[in-house]
């Protein structure tokens, strides 16, 4: 409301840009917040965006300086818990578990206060303090069964630290909590569940391109067997004509007639004649033609 009107709508166009691409482009979430940062940089939304997107990329530095700023703008503390966590992407871990003793931890809201705690136990860890680390975790929050907007994070966490301190059936235990209360999906909760338990994912893609493979494979080898076998019939039907042409045409007229005298050969049958009467009628009835 401090901008004139077109500012302003320039301005609040890049913030849009910049909560739409932050999670899926984080740095051309940051080119549109550095626009933005260019036409308003005296306003606490626009330093706060920028501040949001210089995080995603992990410009640190950059991004605790415009959160400060924002602070100052607002007088709020809401940002105190990501701006210990920059400390933490600065190398700075003590700067970020001194942060968690500070004042401003008790003016945050709920889910403030388990961001923050989110925030000290990841600086443990940074420490190498996993014990630590894990008791950091240890809060009402944790136990309670109420499902809240932090509790997958919150679980999440405790799991990771546990497994890494090698507490594997904990950490199993709490995976499993964690994915109950994970319904955005916000973690990897089950992927990390199926590790434990041994589970390996394979490309099916990869395994129906091979199975492709295998079949075209052994089509290949069905065809190569059918014109082999084809390549023998005609073989075969070559040398039969062969042999039909090398043959004597009175000796394949005698074979037809001995062929058809067999196919109707019965004794039983009143009209049969013996084979040489039947030859000597067709020398008669020749002569009588």
């Amino acid at each position: 409301m401090s901008l004139p009107k077109g500012l302003a709508e320039e301005v609040s166009k890049n913030l849009v840009m910049v909560a739409r691409l932050i999670d899926e482009d984080p740095e051309q979430a940051y080119a549109y917040s550095r626009i933005a940062l260019r036409l308003a940089s005296r306003v606490a939304a626009v330093r706060e965006a920028a501040g949001f997107a210089a995080y995603a990329t992990q410009k640190y530095s950059e991004a605790l300086a415009e959160f400060r700023a924002a602070k100052r703008m607002t007088g709020s503390v809401e940002l105190w818990p990501v701006m210990a966590d920059c400390e933490r992407g600065l190398g700075r871990p003590e700067r970020a578990l001194a942060m968690a003793g500070e004042p401003e931890v008790q003016k945050l809201d709920k889910a403030g206060q388990v961001e923050m705690r989110l925030v000290a136990a990841g600086a443990r860890r940074d420490q190498g303090q996993l014990e630590a680390a894990i008791v950091t975790l240890q809060s009402p929050e944790l136990a309670s069964s109420a499902v809240q907007p932090w509790t997958a994070r919150l679980r999440y966490a405790y799991a990771d630290a546990l497994l890494a301190a090698g507490r594997e059936d904990e950490a199993r235990e709490w995976f499993g909590k964690a994915l109950e209360a994970d319904k955005e999906g916000a973690t990897d909760a089950s992927d990390r569940l199926a590790e434990l338990d041994g589970v390996e994912f394979v490309d099916a893609a990869i395994d129906l391109s091979d199975d492709d493979e295998v079949g075209n494979d052994d089509l290949a080898e069905d065809d190569r067997d059918e014109d082999i076998e084809d390549e023998d019939d005609e073989d075969i039907e070559d040398e039969d004509d062969e042999d039909i042409e090398d043959e004597d045409p009175a000796e394949v007229a005698a074979a037809e007639r001995a062929t058809d005298v067999t196919e109707y050969y019965d004794e039983d049958d009143e009209e049969y004649e013996s084979l040489e009467q039947s030859a000597a009628d067709a020398d008669v009835r020749g002569d009588k033609a």
